[in-house]
């Protein structure tokens, strides 16, 4: 079923992203550390506090860095795709609006996968009419083109080892699949609000972070999508912690952004714990590449207020 033209505007329209991201950025920034549970520090977090390394001029939906050290943003509101070439460096516009509002990963060969759709109607009407688009932009030309579409509003994307992508679209239930042959199933896998979303180092688990009502971190099968598994629920005054983005260490284990509750929890002995305290509207962290630039091991976290941080307590030495 195609949409008409005035069902795309209304899926489309600016003013309704603009609307939906200030009442999302407004209500996080009324509650307060104590409406918001505080996780519990985790162990052995390295000493030092979060340092600005790059500011975004927009909402920064989503990070990634490549294998060069070099960091690429979504910005919610302009639908631009960033370059950051090192920390300290001035953001370059690597495309113009292309819908660049959701997730972004990088794949094996350098090009970048980046998420449409990521605004109130599409979020909302996802599940019923999937037209999104996943685009593929090239990281040092800025060309664009389309790998995939006839997916729901995308939020988050995860690549697997063996090429398949995941999307989530977080004002609906359904979770996509794109194969690397191409074939697309905008709902390979239901749950409720799915955000932030990763892929285990194997591939055998889909780890999806639900936002609201009640933020519950799950992991999906991969040969049975059907059954998601409950894995961490959180208590009831993590309903207002607005979790978002979702990443993995080296060990493997999910760390998550959170907007409201202004920590960054890891999944540890199966609790979420706090790797670091204080930043509030956060959108996704992400783990440094390479051996220059945004570097391996160092974690990384980006904001509504378009700030990148680099978050010490959240190094890991053993990453690549």
């Amino acid at each position: 079923m195609r949409p008409s033209n005035t069902t795309r505007t209304a899926i489309r329209g600016p003013r309704r992203s603009i609307l939906f991201a200030a009442a999302l950025a407004a209500a996080a920034a009324l509650l307060t550390p104590a409406t918001a549970h505080a996780a519990p520090a985790c162990e052995a977090n390295a000493p030092g506090e979060p340092v600005q390394v790059a500011r975004v001029p927009d909402w920064a939906e989503s990070i990634v860095v490549d294998q060069r050290g070099r960091m690429f943003a979504t910005a919610y509101f302009s639908g631009r795709v960033y370059r950051i070439d090192a920390p300290g460096s001035t953001p370059v516009a690597l495309t113009g609006n292309v819908g660049a509002n959701g997730g972004i990963v990088v794949r094996p060969d350098g090009q970048l996968l980046v998420g449409t759709g990521n605004d109130l109607g599409h979020s909302l009407t996802g599940d019923l009419l999937p037209v999104s688009k996943l685009l593929l932009v090239d990281p040092d030309s800025g060309r664009v083109s389309t790998y995939a579409s006839g997916l729901g509003g995308i939020d988050g994307v995860a690549l697997a080892p063996d090429g398949t992508v995941y999307t989530t679209t977080v004002g609906g239930r359904h979770i996509g699949r794109v194969t690397p042959d191409g074939r697309v199933d905008p709902a390979w896998a239901q749950l409720p609000m799915p955000n932030g979303i990763a892929v285990s180092p194997d591939g055998g688990q889909v780890y999806v972070i639900q936002t609201t009502p009640a933020p519950t971190l799950y992991r999906i099968p991969a040969d049975d999508p059907a059954h998601p598994r409950r894995w961490i629920s959180t208590s009831l005054p993590d309903t207002l912690a607005l979790p978002d983005g979702l990443t993995l260490d080296s060990q493997g284990r999910p760390l998550i952004a959170t907007h409201a509750a202004g920590q960054i929890w890891r999944a540890e002995a199966g609790a979420l714990c706090s790797v670091q305290s204080g930043l509030y509207l956060s959108t996704q962290i992400t783990y440094g590449h390479g051996d220059r630039g945004f570097s391996a091991g160092k974690l990384y976290r980006s904001g509504v207020d378009g700030k990148i941080y680099e978050v010490p307590a959240g190094a890991d030495p053993a990453g690549r």
